[in-house]
């Protein structure tokens, strides 16, 4: 089903900066602005800039979208973008987070950060939430995080998706709901900060691994095993490392797993079928042209299991694929045997 966007609705008093420009980043910008803010939009190409301002589109993303000029100012000046907008939306890969807010000269106390990352931070080794949190002295009740079953190359079509808001604080919540509400998106609000951000990370593994089975030709039926385990060790590993309650039937959790893993534009589906279909993970990795962020989480695999007890067999064969040089095919005939 498609949804139209109302073509004006009154401007947020709180001001908003996007950090990104990838598929994601400019599917939330076109959320934002649709609801009738302006964004102010951190791109780190000058080229792309130019093309932004010259077409009113991304160049590189989401081409169908477009933009009006009063709704955005795109901009390299990352610590001018920051520095003038209390709401920051992080919505790059994982990667390049940390270098990216190195680059900052201020304090980020008095803003509100917004997580679109769906990744483990390679340098520090942590989520976002603690990152931000531990570096820059960002307190839980000014980080929210984003999350759920919802493809930037459907928002462009205006379909309708959903999406949890996670946050200590439900105000704080609730506020970013009012900024980010229009007829193609339903919005939940939660306080599982940490299993949202966590179960985004997992998700991507597994479906890493749904796509190795799709590559291999193992069929439906199998999917439909391996999901549902995949879905019984997220439990697990969630309930071992940030125990509270939660329903994982949830779409942020299992709504988010199951579409990552079907879906024609999940590129960790599309980086593991061509892991199944014999590609080396190298050359893999060289036909993807958006990153895969379920390969780095796997590569911070040890991170992520410290101090935790649970079995977790599915991951384990992901990180022994990916980074142990396994064979895809004999790794995942010894994970058949341990599935139910």
């Amino acid at each position: 089903m498609i949804f139209t966007a109302p073509s004006s609705s009154p401007a947020s008093t709180d001001t908003l900066a996007v950090i990104g420009s990838g598929s994601w980043a400019t599917a939330l910008v076109k959320i934002l602005t649709d609801h009738g803010n302006h964004v102010d939009w951190y791109v780190r190409k000058e080229a792309d800039i130019s093309h932004i301002k010259t077409y009113l589109q991304n160049p590189n993303y989401l081409k169908g979208v477009k933009f009006q000029p009063e709704s955005i100012t795109p901009s390299r000046d990352l610590n001018t973008v920051i520095s003038k907008n209390k709401w920051i939306i992080l919505a790059l890969p994982s990667a390049f987070l940390e270098a990216t807010l190195e680059q900052l000269k201020f304090s980020l106390d008095n803003k509100i950060i917004v997580s679109g990352v769906k990744g483990l931070l390679p340098k520090t080794k942590s989520l976002v939430g603690d990152y931000v949190k531990d570096y820059f002295n960002v307190p839980p009740a000014q980080f929210v995080v984003i999350s759920g079953p919802c493809h930037a190359e459907e928002i462009a079509k205006n379909h309708l998706s959903f999406l949890t808001l996670g946050c200590s604080d439900i105000k704080t919540a609730k506020a970013l709901k009012s900024k980010m509400s229009t007829p193609y998106l339903s919005i939940s609000i939660s306080k599982d900060v940490v299993g949202i951000e966590l179960a985004a990370i997992l998700k991507n593994m597994y479906a890493l691994v749904a796509g190795i089975a799709t590559g291999l030709a193992y069929g439906d039926n199998f999917q439909s095993v391996l999901l549902s385990n995949s879905i019984e060790e997220m439990k697990a590993f969630l309930n071992q490392r940030n125990p509270t309650k939660r329903n994982l039937n949830s779409s942020v959790y299992l709504g988010d797993l199951i579409v990552t893993a079907y879906s024609e534009h999940s590129r960790n589906r599309r980086l593991g079928e061509l892991l199944g279909k014999g590609h080396t993970v190298e050359k893999a990795l060289e036909k993807m042209n958006m990153i895969a962020e379920g390969y780095y989480a796997s590569k911070n695999f040890a991170v992520l299991k410290a101090e935790c007890s649970v079995e977790t067999p599915i991951m384990d064969s992901l990180y022994e694929i990916l980074f142990k040089g396994k064979s895809a095919a004999k790794t995942m005939q010894q994970l058949v045997q341990k599935l139910h």
